[in-house]
């Protein structure tokens, strides 16, 4: 294992916690006036989320199922009775953020089940294991001191435990909702990834690992083809022996969109706000979230911190499009990471641990 592809695993994995926390603060945020309102310098370093939040449809989120409230018989309620134990009061009321009460450099929810990943991964000899990881995905989501610090939990999570309390096995409890195919489905992928390969793992097993990791939460046959290319895509970027085809591949990789039209996107003198929020929409549907990814990417791969700071101010569902985008650029720029924001990510400490056990 060359020392360029521990590089670059390490500032993958860096990135995937700064992406996240930087766009935190304007998560979910529609309307690009509301983000240069609140932040009329630009979102250049970690911030507290505003406590107003203009597009917050939080109230209308159900709190015992996956997806939006729906009248019909009471169901029992896992917001607050069996996840995110405090917080159900919070979504009853209008224009409540996400993730308020968060602090600057905090992580959201699913960037701590990455982490959490991470660190079953670390307990059982550097390899994933579907059974280690639901164990301790489950002790962070029902712990009754909180083990992350967030308000919020995509409907994903919401479905997954309305599942659980009905008796369903952990591995049958993957709910599909009219999300399930979204973005926040990738952000615990690219560890899966790094770890498994540079333990020696074969792209095809580790490709079949992450559909069985994905289908756990998000079972979606489309969701699982973009899980497909972006494992691929960062097996290229992290053993690439050259810089040369780095576009080519990023290129390569989109799904939803034609390479033609992605590639005009790229070369077009539109602002990223005319393309991401005019052409691709900015919500959380894997069809427009990823190639939006690999749009910022191809734009910006020379400038890291410029593709995420873009990216959080474009808004919509930033928070886990960055996770992913950090990846794709650390990989491509092992130098990537700014260490500075690094060192105040709130979890620092426990991610260095975790990205060593990984990569060390």
């Amino acid at each position: 294992m060359t020392n360029t592809a521990l590089s670059r695993a390490r500032a993958a994995l860096k990135n995937l916690f700064i992406g996240d926390a930087l766009a935190m603060p304007v998560h979910w945020f529609y309307n690009v006036h509301d983000i240069d309102r609140a932040f009329p310098d630009g979102i250049t370093t970690f911030e507290a989320p505003p406590e107003f939040h203009p597009s917050s449809i939080m109230s209308m989120h159900s709190t015992s199922s996956g997806g939006r409230k729906r009248s019909g018989s009471p169901q029992p309620e896992i917001v607050g009775d069996v996840i995110l134990k405090g917080k159900q009061g919070y979504w009853n009321r209008p224009n409540v953020h996400y993730h308020q009460g968060m602090q600057p450099g905090d992580n959201t929810l699913n960037a701590h089940c990455a982490l959490t990943l991470m660190h079953s991964m670390a307990e059982t000899d550097q390899h994933y294991d579907s059974d280690a990881f639901l164990e301790a995905y489950i002790q962070l989501m029902t712990a009754e001191t909180p083990a992350h610090p967030d308000t919020y939990a995509e409907s994903y999570h919401r479905g997954f435990f309305a599942n659980l309390e009905k008796g369903l096995s952990p591995k049958q409890c993957g709910a599909v909702t009219h999300d399930t195919p979204s973005i926040g489905g990738l952000v615990t992928i690219a560890p899966l990834v790094i770890g498994e390969r540079l333990k020696g793992t074969s792209l095809a097993d580790t490709r079949k690992l992450c559909r069985q990791h994905l289908a756990l939460t998000h079972p979606d046959t489309f969701l699982a083809d973009v899980c497909d290319a972006y494992v691929a895509l960062i097996d290229n970027l992290l053993f690439r022996d050259t810089d040369d085809h780095i576009e080519e591949a990023l290129l390569n990789a989109t799904r939803s969109l034609a390479k033609r039209e992605l590639t005009t996107l790229v070369k077009s003198q539109h602002s990223e706000r005319e393309v991401i929020g005019g052409v691709l929409s900015t919500a959380c549907y894997i069809t427009d979230a990823w190639p939006a990814v690999l749009y910022l990417a191809c734009k910006h791969h020379d400038n890291p911190m410029k593709a995420l700071q873009i990216n959080a101010e474009v808004g919509g569902d930033n928070v886990h499009r960055g996770a992913v985008l950090g990846v794709l650029l650390g990989l491509i720029n092992a130098e990537a990471a700014d260490e500075v924001l690094y060192a105040r990510l709130t979890e620092q400490a426990s991610i260095n641990r975790a990205i060593e056990s990984l990569v060390g």
